[in-house]
Formats: structure tokens, sequence, C-alpha cells
């Protein structure tokens, strides 16, 4: 068995999708793995709720309660690692997770830690990506699942989706379509690395 441990930090639109693909497709008989736990950094983030109507285990471990990045990154680690033994190897879905990870937290889950970025990286990686695209002119923007590595909005490209930036665009009709594509691609990456 493979557990999924997904980080939130808001509604989790792009959690629910990939909680959806597992139960439609039977993710737990196909490739023998299962959606473990949601955890968020802000108690108030909408997709808790979602993910306990679905009977999925939650936490909540504020970031303000830390005194550095690296002791929340510490402690969420333990959290997620209550997940990982070596009959269930943890797969740390970054979903919305609005926190840069330092070095140490990616090199703990090297190769198992994926994140959604809105934008074809390595174009535009940070923040205010469908603005910059549209300012920058682009004809296309789109979405990228990757693996996460210390450096931010980097690492191994393991799906894109591709939209078309409308004459009309502003940065909210623009993100609205791209986040159409996530729901789609992501579930798809995780769908790929589970069946490896």
């Amino acid at each position: 068995m493979k557990n999924i441990v997904i980080l939130i930090s808001g509604g989790g639109s792009n959690m629910a999708a990939i909680v959806r693909a597992a139960q439609r497709e039977d993710w737990e008989r196909k490739f023998g793995a299962r959606i473990a736990a949601v955890m968020s950094n802000k108690a108030t983030a909408g997709g808790l709720a979602f993910a306990k109507e679905q009977g999925i285990a939650t936490a909540v471990l504020d970031h303000k309660a830390f005194e550095s990045r690296e002791a929340f990154d510490t402690a969420l680690m333990a959290k997620i690692d209550h997940y990982d033994t070596p009959d269930a190897p943890v797969l740390v879905v970054l979903a919305g997770f609005m926190r840069i990870l330092t070095p140490g937290f990616a090199a703990h889950y090297a190769g198992r830690l994926t994140n959604i970025h809105p934008s074809l990286l390595p174009a535009f990686p940070g923040l205010h990506t469908h603005q910059r695209a549209i300012e920058a002119g682009c004809k296309f923007a789109g979405a990228t699942v990757h693996l996460v590595t210390a450096e931010l909005d980097h690492g191994p490209i393991l799906q894109q989706a591709v939209v078309p930036v409308l004459p009309d665009d502003d940065a909210d009709t623009l993100a609205a379509r791209v986040l159409t594509q996530e729901h789609r691609i992501y579930p798809q990456a995780l769908r790929n690395l589970l069946s490896k």
C-alpha cells in the first residue's frame, strides 16, 4: 500500500479532484494507493471539510506557531512520517499549499514530493503567474505538475497542460481556465507515478 498525504492551504479544489479520481478509478485496488490524510497550515482551509466528508484523516499545523521555517517543516515532517512506513511509503502531494518548503523538507521526500504550478514551467515561477503571462504577451499559458526540489518551482516535469491566452483575458479569467486543466492533469500525473 502507498499512502498519499495531501497538503493544502485553502479551498482544496485540486485535492478534491485527486480524491474524486482516486475513488472513481479505485486507486486502492489498481495501484495499492490510498489518500491517507489531508493536512493544512490553516485551520480555516475550506478543503479540510471536504476531506472529512470523504472520511479522510485531517490535521492542522499552524505555521505561525513556529519561530522558524525549519521548525515548522520539522514538525510537519513528523506528522507526515506517521503515514510513512516500509509497507506504505508516503507520496506527499502539494495542492495549493502556500508555503515555501526548506531544502531539508524537499530532500527528505526526494522523488516522492509533487507540486502543481499555474504556468508552463520553467516560465513564470513564483506568484502572479497569470498576470505576468498576460503582461508578457504570451499566446499560451498553462499548468505544470512537477517533482519538488530545493529550488522553487523547479524539478522534473511530470505533466503539463496548455491553455490559450484569449485577447480579452484578465488574470481571473485565465486562472479559471487553467484551473480546469489543473484538475485534469494532477490526478493523471499521480496515476502515472503510482503505476511505475
